[in-house]
């Protein structure tokens, strides 16, 4: 994940917000970002599993493609079925350089045959878009328009009740990763879409930057008469690790591929002559040799990122852990890390080096919290 001194720093649009609520704030990848409100970071993960939480993700990143070629320069860049897309349509998938690794992950979103949306994460925003310049520039028009753009996730169990109040748009109707543009909520212009990075159903709602108070703070009453609350960076780090979701910077990187990090099934092959495409295919002949494994704590200990994984027989070491902590719905400390592929089947016992303390965990598949269908 990059840094950056506090001097240097970004602030979204909600910035004084934050801090007006008592947010404690940190420096996460160039970006001055709550990590939590009062009281904390546990109320805001069982706020969001129990009722609906509101994220302040502006620090995310919005390029969009547009002309007559935008799809097929879309195509050339991810390595999901772009063609599979109709309008209103998004899909997760992932950039890659020619080498396989990864450069980002990534939600595109059709707008039109002509009008594509690409999300990117917020401490790659400058580097995607120099790699989708330099590849497919001269293609269609790409417009790096994070700055001109608010985005507010919204999720929970309750999301679609507590949005319903502040919006005429379908929302029933509005399947999972689909979206709706031209709409308003709170009287103020914005596209809902129904994406997220919780392991609950919602929504992230896109807006022009000018409007980011009024919609943050109307999405906060909203979840409130909910039991909701505003939910900062420690209780998204829960929340998507016990749904078992890859954070670039921890478990992607641009010397990982797609198919180590379990992603092959946004890997298709047939869709088109993607960048890195060579590579994927080699590899996937040849064999996996490393794998992102999942794996929980069967002694105390919490595994942190950066941990030595070692084999729990003869001590020798594997991998690290790229992401851990504590599970606070599912009551289990959980991480997960790259290991040789022999040893990521479910049921292999490791051994992870908690600051010199061994503690054993077992490997397993699946996301760690599934939610309840509703």
């Amino acid at each position: 994940m990059d840094t950056a001194s506090p001097t240097a720093a970004k602030k979204t649009p909600l910035f004084s917000e934050h801090q007006r609520m008592g947010a404690k704030i940190i420096d996460f990848g160039g970006w001055l970002m709550p990590v939590n409100y009062p009281p904390g970071i546990l109320e805001e993960h069982k706020a969001t599993r129990g009722a609906v939480g509101v994220f302040d993700v502006c620090h995310m990143g919005e390029i969009h493609f547009r002309g007559p070629r935008a799809a097929e320069a879309v195509q050339r860049l991810v390595t999901n079925n772009v063609a599979g897309l109709a309008d209103g349509r998004a899909m997760y998938a992932v950039a890659c350089h020619e080498s396989g690794g990864i450069v980002d992950d990534l939600i595109v979103y059709r707008v039109a045959a002509d009008h594509f949306l690409i999300v990117v994460n917020a401490s790659n925003i400058d580097k995607d878009h120099r790699h989708f310049v330099a590849n497919v520039g001269s293609w269609c028009e790409i417009g790096n328009q994070s700055d001109a753009t608010a985005l507010v996730a919204f999720q929970g169990p309750k999301a679609t009740a507590a949005l319903a109040g502040l919006t005429k748009a379908d929302l029933g109707g509005l399947r999972s990763f689909a979206f709706l543009p031209d709409q308003q909520v709170a009287g103020l212009p914005a596209w809902i879409a129904r994406t997220g990075y919780t392991g609950e159903d919602g929504f992230e709602i896109f807006s022009p930057a000018e409007h980011a108070v009024a919609l943050w703070n109307a999405l906060v009453d909203a979840a409130a008469k909910f039991g909701g609350k505003p939910v900062g960076l420690g209780a998204r780090d829960t929340l998507r690790l016990e749904a078992r979701l890859s954070l670039y910077g921890n478990d992607l990187s641009d010397t990982t591929s797609p198919l180590e990090a379990g992603l092959g099934w946004v890997v298709k092959l047939d869709a088109g002559d993607f960048i890195g495409k060579a590579a994927l295919v080699r590899q996937r002949a040849a064999g996996l040799q490393r794998k992102l494994a999942g794996f929980e704590m069967r002694e105390r200990g919490i595994p942190r990122h950066g941990y030595p994984i070692k084999d729990a027989k003869t001590g020798v070491a594997l991998g690290d852990v790229t992401s851990g902590g504590v599970g606070p719905t599912i009551g289990k400390n959980i991480g997960m890390g790259y290991l040789p592929a022999a040893y990521a089947e479910p049921g292999t016992r490791l051994v992870i080096d908690c600051r010199g303390k061994p503690a054993e965990a077992e490997v397993v598949s699946g996301p760690f919290y599934r939610r309840r269908a509703s």
